[in-house]
């Protein structure tokens, strides 16, 4: 499970079996995880995240989009 990105107490990370789903982004909290697809963004999946911080990583998948994406398909070799 490569780890992206840190910020504050987000880890951006993906797991490596997700191969055959489009390209995304897991985020680690303190209170859950959440999954964004990147190709839109748009929140996938979320447990235990509330929605205010949801908001907060949006905003940050928007910034660091071009950098998840890239390391995505680098890990995945697409």
């Amino acid at each position: 499970m490569p780890t992206v990105l840190r910020i504050g107490s987000f880890r951006f990370h993906f797991y490596s079996d997700e191969l055959n789903e489009p390209s995304h982004i897991h985020v680690e909290t303190p209170d859950g995880e959440c999954k964004f697809w990147l190709e839109p963004i748009r929140l996938a999946k979320n447990r235990g995240v509330p929605p205010y911080i949801i908001r907060d990583i949006e905003k940050l998948v928007y910034k660091y989009q071009d950098l998840l994406k890239e390391k995505f398909y680098e890990f995945h070799k697409r």
